[in-house]
């Protein structure tokens, strides 16, 4: 496709073409849940880097560790600490020359009230510029009766679709633990709730595709974190038989699910490609990050032990101020993020692909 779209942020009907191209040409998007400016600035230069569109997403306790984890209103310091990360990549994302999809994670029953909260932020957002501050939330109540869940689901997208807000929602369990939501206890390869079953999707795809646009995180024994191998079984034949339902039901065209892949960190490369080619357009990535990210902070620490420890050498009186000074250590672990999204854009097949003109 011979699309192109603004650098910046990227929302409505921007936001639709963005991963309308993804399926359309066969590759992915990361979706790198961060929590400061580092991991932020470190996705959108990886993005710049591999010339592809990339998804920065925050979780409620990103959001909260952004604004500062001594504020006293935990709740509050979620949806300001959000709109704050919001409010700095929406200042600096063109200057990258990419598009990036703004997007919060996982938000079970408990946190309708922070997504509540930032939607009405983004309200404000379009009355004063004509576009949401946010590209799309999560409302992952998979943990709740199905009927529940998908009525949320219905009432919240009828408010966000007013003004181009994309839902993003869960069908099935992606086991283990995301900042609070979920846990390990639901890991295993023989628990039913971690697969989805293409019923469930059809039936979520003729109750809200009228409202307005949502994407479907769809559970195929996908799991957050990195576990041994043998102990979770992908089966992405499950996104393949879901998509084939609903397009046989509804008479649409191919691929009618706009699909996301949680918990990706430590896939086979292979599942990855196979997930891809039945329209997945997001993949989740955070276990990975986090670890590059800390990986490098631990060697530079393990290779200046005694400016760890001194801010003048006991011996010999040298000065270390050079090697605490955190810009130092800070930098190397966003160039090692960095080189870690590097294998993230190229698994996804985005690399050059970004639509920004």
């Amino acid at each position: 496709m011979s699309k192109s779209l603004k650098p910046g942020v990227v929302t409505g009907e921007d936001y639709k073409t963005l991963l309308q191209n993804a399926k359309e040409d066969g590759y992915a998007l990361p979706a790198v849940n961060a929590v400061g400016t580092n991991s932020v600035n470190a996705v959108m230069e990886a993005a710049a880097k591999n010339k592809s569109d990339v998804i920065i997403q925050f979780s409620n306790s990103g959001g909260q560790f952004f604004a500062g984890k001594s504020l006293s209103d935990g709740f509050e310091a979620k949806v300001l600490g959000s709109v704050s990360a919001a409010q700095h990549v929406h200042l600096l994302a063109e200057k990258y020359g990419i598009c990036v999809v703004l997007h919060t994670d996982h938000a079970n029953k408990a946190l309708i009230p922070w997504v509540e909260a930032l939607v009405g932020h983004s309200e404000n957002h379009y009355e004063k510029f004509g576009k949401p501050l946010f590209s799309s939330h999560m409302l992952d109540l998979s943990a709740e009766e199905i009927d529940f869940n998908l009525s949320e689901c219905e009432r919240l997208l009828k408010r966000m679709s007013k003004i181009g807000l994309s839902l993003e929602i869960e069908l099935g369990v992606t086991g283990g633990e995301e900042d609070g939501v979920g846990s390990d206890d639901d890991i295993g390869a023989d628990n039913p709730l971690l697969y989805t079953q293409p019923e469930d999707c059809l039936r979520a795809y003729k109750l809200l595709s009228p409202i307005g646009h949502f994407s479907l995180a769809a559970s195929f024994g996908n799991v957050h974190g990195v576990y041994k191998p043998g102990n979770v079984k992908l089966r992405p034949e499950i996104l393949k038989n879901s998509q084939d339902l609903v397009r046989q039901t509804c008479g649409t065209g191919e691929k009618p699910l706009d699909l996301v892949f949680h918990g990706g960190s430590g896939s086979d490369k292979a599942k990855i490609a196979e997930a891809l080619s039945y329209g997945v357009f997001k993949m989740n990535i955070d276990t990975d990050t986090q670890f590059a990210f800390a990986n490098a902070v631990g060697e530079y620490v393990n290779q200046n032990e005694k400016a760890f420890k001194y801010q003048i050498d006991p011996d010999d009186g040298t000065p270390y101020k050079k090697q605490y000074d955190p810009r130092k250590f800070l930098r190397l672990a966003e160039e090692s993020m960095v080189e870690r999204l590097d294998e993230a854009f190229s698994d996804l097949g985005s690399v050059g692909k970004s639509l920004a003109f």
